[in-house]
Formats: C-alpha cells, sequence, structure tokens
C-alpha cells in the first residue's frame, strides 16, 4: 500500500505563522487555532479550505475593529 504524501502551499505556511501571532496576541492556545485549520488537495499541494479561510480573515477583521474601538475610547 503506497502511502500519498502531502505538501504545504506556500499560503499555509504563511497562515500557520500568522495563527500563531493571534494566539501569542490574544493569550490562547496554539493548539486549539492549529485543531481549527481546514485544508483542501488541490495539484500545488494541501491548499487552505476557502470556507475557513474567509472565516478566519473574517475573525480577524472584527477583532481589528474591536480593538480600534477600544483604543479610540480609552482616548
Amino acid at each position: 500500500m503506497e502511502n500519498k504524501v502531502f505538501k504545504l502551499e506556500d499560503s499555509v505556511v504563511g497562515h500557520i505563522a500568522k495563527v500563531l501571532q493571534v494566539a501569542l496576541l490574544t493569550g490562547t492556545d496554539i493548539i486549539d487555532h492549529m485543531r481549527m485549520i481546514r485544508l483542501s488537495d488541490s495539484e500545488q499541494g494541501l491548499i487552505l479550505e476557502e470556507e475557513y479561510k474567509s472565516a478566519f480573515d473574517g475573525s480577524l477583521d472584527t477583532m481589528l475593529q474591536n480593538a480600534q474601538q477600544k483604543t479610540s475610547e480609552s482616548e
């Protein structure tokens, strides 16, 4: 039985770095963030699942808006 070999596409590697930064900034466990990552198989290798990517980007936007709001309230 032949094992299938998978390669992470560059955007996935970059996303993992982003997830690590979010975990450090929020003081949350990186393991929880890593478990949420969803990947799809493509010719380039494993890529981020589009629905997951949209949800992650949306949550980052919300976090940034909340941070900006808190900053402006404290000034």
